[in-house]
Parts: structure tokens; sequence; C-alpha cells
């Protein structure tokens, strides 16, 4: 009995490593380009760094939406393509790519016209606020690219060709690297452009994985496909499953001012620390979170769609499982490491120490913060992304958000108890919705979504 248990698991294991090893080295290319980004500024100075991490902020919302329909497309096509219903998985697809490419259009107006102010309103400096407008502007300029790449991704993947999104954003993602590294620093006959270099090159990548990915749906290649829509159904439900994952995006996006303006409270430094510690973070998890993310959304979404409640129920608890050990080890070395990693970003000693604190608040948080990440993408392919979005949105109020003004201003405990408040959020929300996934209400929900589409049959 306990042999066939543990051979289960392993499959399950196996299933979703498959699938989401092509996401994890495609995410870490992309976290690596941001990388680059933060350690090529970091060479100009401090208030650079500070910058781009004030502009990705507001760069952060109209990502924040690409994932939203991301997530809405993943969860219809992952689960048409258990049931065999390709038709509808096809029209989701196209719907969700022409709404990415239309919601990305007012962020390019926001970013030319007003890019410099929402810097300076975050309280910055006059010159972060020069350079982070200018590199907002920049990157700004092709959101509609950067939603479409996103959704035509998703969609790919939810079909189970996670390798083709790889190979795409891969290329994508190297070019933009050696693009920041050139532009950046003007290396050989290219000029020194600095930050400007940095958001060309950002811009370039999100153009190309965009064309690159529609060509790729629209060819043989894949087994997703484009049709004319004419659906309203899959309308509806392609918004009601985003909806909530937008939402997450637009209030934790405005959370973010309140709780940066906390840490410029404490300093520029205590600021740009905060963007290396957690991209040191990011560099060494993400790209597996996100890929057992990925990974779950398919298998549990499939499992849903071929009328198989129980195995998705066991996919995801497995899935989560598999991101503990693998992704809390990750965190053990970076708590441990945490000083050498950051010192490879600056050598200001005052930026240095707390970004060594940032990093390891963020290790702590590593084995709750991946079974959040996991659960979260489980309940989504189950059509529901309301409870990820009332976990994180707590979590970060009153978790981060909260304890960070009440306990390091108010109380003056300072910058340490915003590392506490990192940790608090992620567990917080992390028990939120484990309880969401163990309840199953997200099994009943699917179903009836996919009885209202005609998908429980195959149509083909």
């Amino acid at each position: 009995m306990f042999s066939r248990g543990r051979r289960r698991l392993l499959e399950v294991w196996r299933r979703i490593f498959d699938l989401s090893w092509p996401v994890m080295a495609e995410q870490f290319l992309r976290t690596l380009m941001r990388t680059t980004d933060v350690a090529v500024t970091g060479l100009f100075s401090p208030a650079a760094v500070a910058a781009v991490g004030l502009a990705d902020l507001y760069a952060r919302l109209p990502l924040r939406i690409g994932l939203g329909l991301g997530s809405g497309v993943i969860a219809l096509s992952s689960q048409d393509t258990g049931s065999g219903a390709t038709a509808n998985r096809d029209e989701a697809i196209s719907q969700a790519v022409i709404l990415g490419a239309l919601a990305g259009i007012p962020f390019v107006l926001f970013g030319f016209l007003l890019g410099q102010w929402a810097i300076r309103i975050l309280g910055a400096e006059a010159e972060v606020a020069r350079m982070g407008g200018i590199y907002l502007a920049i990157i700004f300029a092709t959101s509609p690219a950067r939603h479409v790449a996103i959704i035509a991704a998703r969609s790919i993947q939810g079909a189970g060709d996670t390798r083709t999104p790889m190979y795409v954003n891969g290329v994508s993602n190297a070019l933009n690297i050696v693009g920041t590294v050139v532009l950046g620093l003007g290396l050989g006959p290219a000029p020194e452009l600095h930050i400007v270099g940095v958001g060309i090159a950002t811009a370039f990548g999100n153009v190309l994985s965009a064309l690159a990915l529609v060509a790729a749906i629209h060819s043989s290649w894949t087994p997703a496909g484009f049709v004319r829509p004419s659906q309203l159904t899959i309308t509806k439900q392609l918004l009601a499953i985003s909806a909530p994952r937008i939402a997450e995006g637009a209030v934790t996006f405005l959370l973010e001012f309140p709780f940066n303006a906390i840490l410029l409270f404490f300093g520029t430094e205590v600021n740009a620390a905060y963007q290396i510690g957690r991209r040191v973070y990011q560099q060494l998890t993400s790209p597996l979170s996100r890929g057992y993310r990925t990974g779950t959304s398919i298998v549990v979404g499939q499992s849903l769609g071929d009328g198989d409640p129980a195995g998705a129920r066991y996919n995801g608890w497995a899935a989560a499982a598999l991101g503990v050990v693998t992704v809390g080890s990750l965190g053990v070395v970076l708590f441990v490491g945490a000083e050498r990693f950051v010192s490879l970003f600056t050598d200001d000693p005052e930026t240095l120490s707390y970004a060594a604190g940032f990093a390891k608040a963020y290790a702590a948080a590593a084995p709750v913060t991946v079974l959040y990440v996991v659960l979260a993408g489980a309940l989504t392919s189950g059509s529901d992304t309301m409870t990820p979005f009332i976990a994180r949105v707590t979590g970060m109020s009153f978790g981060m958000v909260g304890i960070s003004y009440v306990a390091g201003v108010h109380l003056g405990y300072g910058v340490p108890a915003i590392y506490a408040s990192i940790v608090v959020y992620y567990v917080w929300a992390t028990i939120y919705v484990a309880v969401g996934f163990y309840r199953g209400g997200w099994i009943e929900r699917t179903q009836s979504m996919m009885d209202e589409r005609g998908s429980t049959t195959a149509e083909d």
C-alpha cells in the first residue's frame, strides 16, 4: 500500500516537473533579465537602482493585467484540452489575446504623459524621478505586446505545450540581457545610454516575444489555434476568472505605494536595498515557484476537464509538497549566503547591510511562499481566483503594510519590523489558500462553468 502511494506521488512529481522545467528555464532567464537590469543600474548609482525599482512598481500593473487574463485563459485552455473541447479552447485563446492587446493601450499614453509625475508622487528625489520617468515611458510603450506575450504563452501552456514558450521567451530574454549590458554600459560600438538603454532592451524583448508567440499559435507548431470570436459565454467566463486576478494585481499595486513610501521614509538606501534583496530572492526561487504553478495549473485543469476531481485534488497537494521540498531548500541556501549574494549588486555598506536583511526575510518565508504560489495556481485552474485574491490582499494590507507602519514607523522598531512583515504576509496568505483548496468549492465551480459553455464532452 505504501509502495503504491509512493509510486503515485513520484509519478505526479515527474509529470509536474516535465511540464514545469521549461517554464523554470524560461523564468530563470526572465528573472535574470530583471536581475541584470538591477546589476547594471547599480553600476550607475543607488539612485538609478531606486529609479528602476520605483518604475517597476507601475510596470507591475500592466503585468498584472496580462497575468490576470493569462490565468483565465490557462484555466479554460487546460480544462478544454482535458475534455477534448478544442473549439472552445481556441475561442478562449483568441478572445484573451485580443482583450490583452486592447488593455495595453492606455498604459502607452500614461507612460509618455505622466511618467515622471508618477515617480515623483512617491516621494522620490528629483533625479530619481527623472530617470524613473524616462524608463517607465519606454517600457510602457510596449504594454500591448507584453500583454499579448503573457497571454499567448499561457494559452499554449494550458494546451500542454510548455516548451514552445520556453524557446521563444528564452531567446527573447537572452537578447534582452545582452541589450541591457551593451546599451546600458556602451560596450563596443554601441552608445552608452545608461537607463535608457536598459529600457530599450526590455521593450525590444516584449515585442519580439509577442510576435513570435502569436505566429506559433497561428501556425501548426502548437496544439492551440486562433478562431474568429463568437461565443459570449466564453467571454463572460474568461472575464469572471480573470477579474479577481486583475483586481488582485491592481490592489497590490496600490498597496506597493504606501509600502515603498515607508521604505523611502528610512532613506533611498533602504529602498534600493529592498529592490536588491527581493531581486536576489526572486532570481533563486521564482523560476521554480512559477514553473510549479504553471505545471500544477495544467495537471489540475486537465484532470478536472477529464472528469477526475479526486485526481485534481491529489495533484494539487502533491505539487505543493514538491514545491516546499525544493524551494524550501533554496531558501536555506539564500539565508546562509545572503551577504555574499547581495554583494554582487552593490558595494555601498549601508545598502549592503539592509539588502542582506531583506534577502534573509524572503528566504525565511520561502517554504510558505511556494506553498501559496502552487495552491493559488491549482485554485486558478479550478476557476477560483477569488480565494487567492482575498489571501494576498489581506496579507499584504495587514501583514506587510500594516506591520511595517505600526511597528516600523509608529512604534520605532525600524527596518527589522519590515523584515518581519514580509514573513507574516506570506504565512497568512498561505493559510488562507490552503483552507480554500481543502474545502473544494472550486471543483463544483469548474463543473458548472464547463457545463455552461458546452465543454463537458468533446465537441470536435
